[in-house]
């Protein structure tokens, strides 16, 4: 048999790794490694590191060199050596060295993997305008970096590589800009998980920009990015990370068939369009694991893999096959773990033709490790799966435990496994590393009883789209309101539910919430038996915060802080109290420090220490809604620290309501006018942002009356006050000129005409605005008026539910 020659273009990920396994299969065979720049196998993931000073030492980035690979493998490493044309015919490839000459070949690998985009704009040209790609890439960075006294760096792209950049930029000392053009970063997340990462940034600092573009770039006498708004954003370096494209524009004339990207199409044993042909890595289009689509994924772990398997075909024919890629990836992000598998909902959505809407998600919020051995820090896990339970993906972001949790999900997607299967695997447990229900079992029992109909969820971002038969019910605690409440709720703690089941409206649906989603099951349990229809929110207030948080960078973190500079170890050398809550999850971090407080002295100091990654706001809204003074707060590396002064006016937690400007309207008058003045100034008023409380009493009663006769069951006096009382809205009269009914009539044909909205629109729009409207217990009893007369949406409380409103208010109406 004639000693063959494999030549493999390209030396880093899929072309090292076939080198390698060549030689292992034939050592008689020459082998010919082509690569365009003068270093192979360099460690191209860890570039933005060595930036950033995390790696010290430069020649860590190699993992090997051309002299170790050829004396290893005996190997011919040809470095500064490009291939700029393919001869199929007489199989052979044009190489350009010191000279140009033909190579010929008995089987080729093409793995020349991919270039980042740099598009033809306005400045983006400029000698501080970088791409990080290579070691020469990485070179000029550090280098400019150390010669200029660099301070703000825009980084434009929001995917891997450019949140390394941030992150390692940062680390620098560098003040950093990112600029996104579509509405998140990380686009392998859905944008809810994508949030996650968004908060995160910004806490670090970062100025974040999405849904924003970049017109151009100019250097004057100082460079600048100016963006598709046209704000401008000054800067001493820009990094490009828009996007990548293959190496594949020296195939164009080689008849290999390539897909619109430039995307070189093989079959699964990596084999191209012609014969002896192979390609892999980032250059190939392949089989998706997941939909059995096609996909292009420029990730290490499958250009290793397919780089193996070509190698095993060009050897031994079709031995080996790739089996597709699965998109399974991890990012760090400042201290954060994000990692993805599988299908996102965004492909799903976009694949309805197989999948339609006939998906679930589970979404919580486990500690990584038992929560009583020091250090334990929540997941936020997100997984996706089919009505048969078949787990199509998941996404899972946190501070430790991040891999161990993604692997076995993504493994359990390759074998085609189940949400029940999840729940079955015997995961390795102690203390330190897990809890005896891992994060996984427990995201495949809120699967299963998804599945089983043993609770309905509700997502956030359904919040908005509410109907008026659903009503938000909070079943925290009283303490863990003071970290904010979503708007509109009305609350039962879990430990007084089942006694006040009788205050629930059983033709309503509760959309019932706790911190993080696990006693609001417990609660949708409680009152799906008694025949009230629940639905869990997913996530619980953690996931409404986390969406719902501004992505802005404040100089001043809270309104209550003094000094934003005083970090709590310093602050520690004061005389206080120390207070660690490492391990608990929400809301055990706030109920210890209410419980704490109430023990201590004005004035005196508590020092606390979480691992929960909410403490970190829910602190800061704490000390807001109770009035202690939050001295100062700090994260790094999953552990929070916070101090806080108590002050004199805080002496007991108390209930208390959103974070927003409220009104409160004391309706006491039933005269048609009037009626139409309250209610047109509660919804200018909800219109402005203010959560608005109206409070009916005695002939008010009348205008949230139904128009239509209700039967229900009165005694003699309160049949005689419903006969003498105008029942509903349309019935009213007016206070003056009402000339038997006649005056009321024409103010009505004046307001049709002038196209103002009748009374009965406005309060429609009233309620769809999220006014609260409260009839007077007291005054129905008086008046013999039965909750079944009035409106549906209306709530009936007494003196004590009007004050509670009031005590918020910061305007009072009495009509």
């Amino acid at each position: 048999m004639s000693r063959k020659r494999y030549v493999v273009v390209g030396g880093v990920a899929a072309g090292a790794t076939a080198i390698a396994r060549l030689r292992k299969l034939d050592e008689q065979a020459e082998i010919i490694l082509l690569e365009k720049g003068n270093v192979v196998s360099f460690a191209n993931c860890g570039l933005p590191y060595y930036i950033g000073g995390v790696i010290k030492d430069r020649n860590a980035l190699f993992v090997s060199t051309p002299e170790a690979i050829a004396s290893k493998y005996n190997i011919d490493v040809r470095t500064n050596s490009e291939v700029i044309g393919i001869n199929p015919e007489n199989k052979s490839v044009t190489v350009k060295s010191e000279t140009t000459y033909e190579l010929a070949y008995d089987k080729l690998l093409i793995a020349t993997g991919s270039t980042p985009i740099h598009p033809h704009m306005e400045g983006f040209d400029g000698e501080n305008v970088f791409t990080l790609w290579n070691i020469p890439d990485t070179d000029r960075i550090y280098k400019y970096i150390e010669d200029n006294d660099v301070q703000h760096a825009v980084v434009i792209g929001g995917g891997f590589i450019g949140l390394e950049m941030v992150e390692n930029l940062v680390h620098r000392g560098i003040h950093v800009h990112l600029i996104e053009k579509s509405n998140q970063v990380m686009t392998l997340l859905d944008e809810d998980m994508a949030k996650l990462v968004e908060n995160h940034l910004v806490d670090q600092g970062v100025d974040l920009r999405l849904n924003n573009g970049v017109e151009k770039i100019i250097h004057d006498n100082k460079s600048a990015v100016v963006l598709e708004n046209g704000e401008i954003i000054p800067c001493d370096m820009i990094i490009l990370s828009i996007g990548i494209r293959p190496q594949t524009s020296f195939l164009n004339d080689s008849g290999i068939q390539m897909n619109k990207r430039g995307g070189v199409i093989v079959n699964r044993y990596m084999e191209t369009s012609i014969k002896d042909i192979y390609a892999a890595g980032d250059i190939v289009e392949v089989d998706d694991f997941n939909t059995q689509g096609r996909v292009m994924v420029p990730l290490a772990g499958p250009a290793n893999k397919q780089g193996r398997v070509a190698a095993d075909n060009m050897v031994l024919g079709h031995k080996s096959a790739y089996r597709g890629t699965q998109a399974t990836s991890i990012a760090k992000v400042f201290d954060l773990s994000v990692a993805s598998t599988g299908l996102n909902e965004k492909q799903l959505k976009a694949l309805h033709k197989v999948y339609g809407q006939d998906y679930r998600i589970t979404l919580i919020h486990p500690n990584e490790h038992a929560g009583y051995y020091p250090g334990a820090t929540p997941l936020t896990l997100k997984l996706i799966f089919d009505m048969n339970g078949i787990v199509l993906g998941a996404q899972i972001i946190g501070y430790n435990g991040v891999d161990k949790r993604i692997d076995v999900i993504a493994s359990t997607i390759h074998y085609h496994g189940t949400v029940e299967d999840l729940t079955e695997l015997e995961l390795a447990y102690a203390p330190p590393y897990s809890s005896a229900k891992d994060p996984v079992n427990f995201a495949g029992y809120t699967a299963v009883n998804q599945l089983e109909g043993l609770v309905e969820v509700k997502r956030v971002e359904e919040l908005n789209t509410m109907s008026q038969d659903e009503i938000l019910l909070d079943i925290r605690e009283e303490s863990e309101l003071m970290m904010g409440v979503i708007p509109h709720s009305i609350h039962i703690p879990l430990s007084q539910l089942r006694n006040r089941l009788p205050e629930l409206d059983k033709n309503k649906t509760y959309i019932v919430y706790c911190a993080v989603g696990l006693r609001g099951y417990l609660a949708a349990r409680i009152l799906m038996q008694n025949n009230i229809h629940a639905l869990n929110l997913l996530g619980g207030y953690r996931t409404y915060s986390d969406e719902k948080k501004e992505l802005v960078v404040r100089k001043n973190d809270s309104c209550c802080m003094k000094n934003q500079n005083i970090e709590p170890e310093i602050i520690k050398h004061d005389h206080g109290r120390e207070l660690d809550v490492s391990g608990l999850c929400c809301p055990g971090p706030i109920v210890r420090v209410a419980k704490t407080m109430e023990d201590m002295q004005p004035e005196e100091v508590l020092h606390v220490t979480a691992t929960d990654p909410g403490f970190y706001n829910d602190i800061t809204a704490w000390c807001k809604n109770t009035g202690h003074e939050l001295l100062a707060k700090s994260s790094h590396a999953g552990q929070f620290e916070a101090s806080i002064r108590k002050n004199n006016i805080c002496t007991k937690t108390q209930e208390i309501t959103p974070p927003t400007k409220e009104k409160t309207m004391i309706v006491f008058s039933g005269d048609f006018d009037k009626a139409i003045a309250s209610f047109i100034i509660a919804t200018g008023a909800a219109a402005m942002g203010n959560q608005v409380n109206m409070f009916f009493t005695f002939w008010g009663l009348n205008i949230i009356r139904k128009n239509e006769k209700v039967k229900v069951k009165k005694n003699m006096i309160s049949k005689m006050f419903g006969m003498m009382m105008p029942r509903g809205s349309k019935k009213l009269a007016l206070s003056k000129m009402n000339m038997g009914g006649m005056g009321a009539k024409m103010i009505r044909s004046v307001m049709k005409k002038q196209n103002v909205d009748s009374l009965e629109d406005l309060i429609q729009q009233a309620m769809a605005a999220g006014v609260k409207l409260t009839a007077c217990q007291m005054s129905m009893d008086v008046m013999g008026i039965h909750k079944e007369e009035l409106l549906d949406g209306v709530e009936v409380g007494g003196v004590a539910s009007m004050l509670d409103d009031n005590d918020h208010s910061n305007m009072n109406l009495f009509i």
